[in-house]
C-alpha cells in the first residue's frame, strides 16, 4: 500500500483542493479578501434591517403563507454568490423577521441584545472552538470557568460550587431534575442510575412546583423516566406566587399516600406573571423534608445585578441548583444560559469519561475538561458573549437596565389601570403584565373571543406585537417588557392601539 502511495502522482493526491474548493474555506491567508467581502456584504444587510424597520414586524401577510417552505430552493444545481444568496434570504426571512429590538415588541421573553455581544458572536463562529475539552479550548475554558465562579459568588454560594453554560432554561432545568433524582437515589437505594436504571420505587417520586412554573419541568420529568404524573402543581396566592400553606397540604397528602417527595422547585420569575416564589420558605420546607431545592431563575436571574431589586431573590443562595438564562434579563443573543450547582460533588451524576476525549488520567492531573459537567459534548463558546458584556458594559450598567424595565412595567401598569375598560391581573414583580380589554356587557366567553381577536389584529397591523395566555381557561393579553429603550410614551401608544382595536371588534360581539 505504501508503495502505491509513493508512486502515485502528487497531483492525484492534492487534486480536489487545487480545483476550486480551497478558496471558500475560512482560515487560509489567500481567503482573507473573500472573508472580508462576505462579512461586509452581510453587515450591510443587517444594518439595512436595523435602520429601516419601523415596526416589530415586516409584511405580516407572509406569516399566514403555509406554503412558504415550498418556495425555498435548495435543490438547484446552479449555485449563486453570497451577495445573491443574501438577497434571496431577505425575501425568505429577513424582511419579515420579528424585530425583538423594536420598542413596540412587548410579547415574549425576547430581549434586545447588546452590541458588544455581536463582536463575540463573530469570534465564536469564526474560530469555532468546541467547549468539550481543554486542548480544544484552553482560553475559552478559562473564561467559562471564571464566569461560573463569578455567577456562583453573585448567588452567594459557599465554596465548592460548580456550574456550566447550557443552551437554555429547558436544558438547565433538566440538569437540575437529573441531579435531584440521582442524589435522592444515591442516598436511599443501592442503585447507580446511570448503570442500573431506576429503582422500582421511582414510580413514587414526586416533584413539587408552582402551577405557574415552566413547562420544561414536566418535559424533564418525562425525559428522566419519572413521567409527567410525577409533577405536583402547587396552587398560587393572589400574587401568583407559590402558596406555602397549599404546598404543606400537598406534601402531607402525597406522603400519606406512600409517595416520595424528592424535589421542590421555586420559580424566580414565572413566564406569565414574572412572579417570584417565596424562596426562603420553600428552601426551609425542602430541607425539613430531605428534598432537593432547585430554583428556576431563567427569567428573574438578572435581578442579581439590581441594587434596588436583588432582595427579591433572597433565599436563592440556599438552592441546591439554579437555572439562569443570560439571553433574557442579561441581554445576550440566543443561546446563553447557566446551570449552577451548590456542591461540586454532584457533577458525578453527569460525568462520563471517553478515552479519546477526557480520560480519567487527565482528570486526576487536574485537566478541566468541561464535557464532564455538560449534557452536551460539542458545545459553542457562548460564555464569550457574557465575558465581552462584563468587560465592555459592566455589571453596574447591566443592573441599571433591569431597573429600567421594572420601572417601565410599573408605569405601564399605571397606564392600564387608569382605563376602566382594562382589567389587569397582576402588579409586576419584574416586567410582565397580564391584562385584557374588558368593556362592560360581555360574558367571559365573549371576552376571551374579543381578546383573541385583538391579539391577532395587533399582529396583523404590524405596529406592535403582544403575547397572550390563559388564566383559569380565560384568554388574556400579556406584555413582557425587556427593552430598556422602550418609553412610557411608546407603551401608551401600544395601549391606545389595543383599545382602538378593542372598541372596533367589540361592536360585533355585543
Amino acid at each position: 500500500m505504501g508503495k502505491n502511495i509513493k508512486t502515485m502522482p502528487l497531483g492525484k493526491i492534492a487534486g480536489p483542493l487545487t480545483s476550486g474548493y480551497r478558496d471558500i474555506f475560512h482560515g487560509g491567508p489567500e481567503n482573507v479578501d473573500y472573508y472580508q467581502k462576505t462579512v461586509q456584504d452581510t453587515l450591510e444587510v443587517i444594518t439595512h434591517f436595523l435602520q429601516t424597520r419601523q415596526t416589530p414586524l415586516g409584511d405580516t401577510s407572509v406569516h399566514s403563507n403555509k406554503n412558504k417552505i415550498g418556495l425555498i430552493d435548495i435543490n438547484s444545481k446552479e449555485t449563486i454568490s453570497v451577495k445573491e444568496c443574501l438577497t434571496e434570504l431577505c425575501d425568505i426571512y429577513i424582511n419579515d423577521a420579528t424585530a425583538f429590538h423594536h420598542s413596540s415588541y412587548v410579547a415574549h421573553l425576547n430581549c434586545p441584545i447588546l452590541i458588544p455581544t455581536l463582536a463575540a458572536e463573530m469570534i465564536i463562529s469564526s474560530i469555532n472552538s468546541s467547549m468539550d475539552t481543554w486542548d480544544q479550548s484552553i482560553g475559552a475554558t478559562a473564561i467559562e470557568l471564571r464566569l461560573i465562579e463569578w455567577m456562583g459568588k453573585k448567588l452567594q454560594y459557599p465554596e465548592g460550587f460548580d456550574g456550566v453554560f447550557t443552551s437554555g432554561g429547558t436544558q438547565s432545568n433538566l440538569m437540575g431534575l437529573l441531579l435531584a433524582r440521582d442524589s435522592y437515589i444515591k442516598k436511599n437505594y443501592n442503585v447507580i442510575p446511570d448503570q442500573h436504571g431506576l429503582p422500582a420505587e421511582a414510580k413514587k417520586f414526586k416533584i413539587f412546583c408552582s402551577e405557574m412554573s415552566h413547562f420544561s419541568l414536566s418535559k424533564g420529568a418525562s425525559i428522566l423516566g419519572l413521567g409527567k404524573d410525577a409533577i405536583i402543581s402547587v396552587p398560587v396566592d393572589k400574587d401568583y406566587r407559590m402558596d406555602i400553606s397549599k404546598l404543606k397540604d400537598l406534601l402531607y397528602k402525597e406522603q400519606e399516600n406512600g409517595n416520595l417527595p424528592i424535589t421542590l422547585i421555586g420559580t424566580a420569575g414565572t413566564t406569565d406573571f414574572g412572579s417570584v416564589d417565596p424562596l426562603h420558605e420553600i428552601s426551609r420546607i425542602a430541607q425539613e423534608n430531605g428534598m432537593w431545592f432547585h430554583v428556576d431563575a431563567a427569567y428573574g436571574g438578572g435581578l442579581l445585578l439590581s441594587k434596588k431589586h436583588c432582595n427579591k431573590l433572597s433565599g436563592i443562595e440556599k438552592a441546591d441548583s439554579c437555572t439562569i438564562d443570560l439571553h433574557k434579563t442579561f441581554f445576550q443573543p440566543i443561546s446563553a444560559s447557566m446551570f449552577l450547582m451548590r456542591d461540586h460533588s454532584n457533577v458525578s451524576f453527569i460525568q462520563y469519561h471517553a478515552d479519546y476525549l477526557n480520560p480519567k488520567e487527565q482528570e486526576a492531573c487536574g485537566v478541566p475538561n468541561l464535557v464532564k459537567k455538560s449534557l452536551q459534548t460539542t458545545r459553542r463558546f457562548d460564555a464569550l458573549k457574557f465575558w465581552f458584556t462584563l468587560r465592555t458594559v459592566g455589571e453596574e450598567k447591566l443592573g441599571s437596565y433591569i431597573d429600567e424595565i421594572i420601572y417601565l412595567a410599573k408605569g405601564t401598569h399605571y397606564l392600564l389601570d387608569e382605563h376602566q375598560d382594562f382589567e389587569v391581573l397582576n402588579t409586576p414583580e419584574i416586567s410582565a403584565l397580564v391584562f385584557r380589554y374588558a368593556p362592560e356587557g360581555l360574558s367571559k366567553n365573549k371576552l376571551t373571543e374579543l381578546n383573541q381577536k385583538i391579539k391577532q389584529a395587533v399582529f396583523d397591523s404590524g405596529k406592535a406585537m403582544v403575547a397572550g395566555t390563559k388564566v383559569n381557561n380565560e384568554f388574556y393579553l400579556k406584555f413582557t417588557l425587556l427593552n430598556p429603550m422602550t418609553t412610557l410614551v411608546e407603551m401608551r401608544n401600544v395601549i391606545h392601539l389595543i383599545q382602538k382595536i378593542g372598541e372596533e371588534q367589540s361592536k360585533n360581539l355585543i
